[in-house]
C-alpha cells in the first residue's frame, strides 16, 4: 500500500468518529431543567379561640387569592421567599389560587 493510499485509509478512521459523535450525542435525552418546587399550604390545628393558622410555601412572589369553604376569603402576598402566613381565620378547607395553578390546602378535617 503506498503512502497516499494509507493517508487517506488513517483520515476516514480518524474523521468517522467525528462525524458520528454530534449525532450520538444528538440521541443522547436532554436532562430537563429542575423542577420547580410545588406549591404546598396547611391549615393548623383549630387553636383555644376557635380559629386556625394558614400557611403555605412554594409559591411565586406577588398576590395569591385565599378562598375557604365557609366564604372566608381574600389576596394574600406572597414574600420573596414564596411563603405566605395568614393567622386567625375561621377553621374551614382551603385553596390559594395563583395564575391559573390552584392549591389545595392540607391539614383541615372538619
Amino acid at each position: 500500500m503506498n503512502l497516499h493510499t494509507r493517508l487517506l485509509a488513517l483520515s476516514a478512521l480518524v474523521a468517522a468518529p467525528l462525524v458520528a459523535a454530534p449525532t450520538a450525542l444528538a440521541a443522547v435525552p436532554q436532562s430537563s431543567p429542575a423542577a420547580v418546587p410545588a406549591a404546598t399550604c396547611s391549615v393548623s390545628g383549630i387553636l383555644d379561640n376557635g380559629k386556625v393558622h394558614l400557611s403555605g410555601g412554594g409559591f411565586n412572589q406577588g398576590t395569591a387569592h385565599v378562598f375557604g369553604s365557609d366564604g372566608f376569603g381574600g389576596t394574600v402576598e406572597i414574600g420573596q421567599n414564596g411563603g405566605f402566613q395568614i393567622m386567625n381565620v375561621p377553621p374551614a378547607q382551603y385553596s390559594v389560587r395563583q395564575g391559573g395553578e390552584v392549591t389545595q390546602c392540607s391539614g383541615f378535617s372538619g
